[in-house]
């Protein structure tokens, strides 16, 4: 959860672009990234993979009116609404784009070329049927925020107690140096936004990195089994309520637009 996800491009970029916010060249420059290029294949008329652009636009003929994004994690379907064949394939990438307005679905799967320091990597998107339902276990926006702000309250307590590497000074530093490189790298949503999804994107990545720092620099002072299942245990429900949070702000635009709010 360090990065900005590649569904949350797609489908970020993606909305602004159904929405006439955006050009084509610009959704497609901020969807790919740092990546080489994306791909979609499986699209209805197409027996070949076709570039972003074209397929953002056959997407839309389709009827495809606004994407939301999913973040799955074993046990815990976030933003899927099947069918099964459809929800591995997300769970096995880790995310996914579920289109609105019509029934499908888009996985991304990552090939990476060459050495260290000058890795080429390519994006296709596979395209798949869906189950038109609700999402599973998406909060709205105003629910993503307080959970986060108890969560994160709650963890830094525990960790703290256990001297858990991530809840301190350099825990601290380590975010700020993130929250410039990504003020100075892009936009934290797309244009058409609303202000609160972008407040709770950026808090949502702020616990997601203090989740993985935590994870990363080893156990800290929990050395007895008790304190580091107490520092899982602590973690766990942070890690959930923040990918939900991310869902909640990528998908508030479809949301609103569902609700009549726009």
């Amino acid at each position: 959860m360090l990065s900005e996800p590649r569904s949350g491009r797609l489908a970020a970029w993606g909305n602004a672009l159904l929405a006439g916010l955006v050009s084509p060249d610009d959704a497609v420059h901020a969807i790919v990234g740092d990546d080489a290029v994306h791909r979609m294949e499986g699209l209805p008329g197409e027996s070949a993979p076709v570039g972003l652009t074209l397929a953002l636009g056959r997407l839309r003929t389709l009827g495809v009116t606004g994407l939301r994004v999913a973040l799955p994690a074993p046990g815990h379907p976030l933003g899927l609404s099947g069918p099964p064949e459809f929800n591995a394939r997300a769970l096995d990438a880790e995310e996914a784009v579920v289109c609105y307005g019509a029934a499908f679905g888009l996985v991304p799967e990552v090939y990476e070329a060459g050495p260290d320091g000058d890795v080429h990597v390519e994006v296709v998107w596979h395209c798949l049927p869906v189950r038109e339902a609700p999402p599973a276990d998406v909060p709205s926006l105003g629910e993503a925020e307080r959970e986060l702000a108890e969560a994160l309250r709650e963890a830094t307590q525990v960790l703290s107690r256990l001297d858990v590497a991530g809840s301190g000074p350099v825990a601290e530093a380590a975010i700020d140096a993130y929250r410039a490189r990504a003020e100075r790298g892009r936009e934290a949503l797309a244009p058409g936004y609303p202000p609160r999804a972008v407040r709770v994107l950026e808090l949502a990545q702020r616990v997601g990195l203090l989740v993985s720092l935590a994870y990363e620099n080893g156990h800290g002072g929990a050395v007895s089994a008790s304190e580091m299942a107490a520092r899982g245990a602590a973690l766990r429900p942070v890690e959930r309520t923040a990918r939900r949070a991310l869902v909640a702000a990528y998908n508030s635009v479809v949301e609103e637009r569902e609700r009549g709010v726009r």
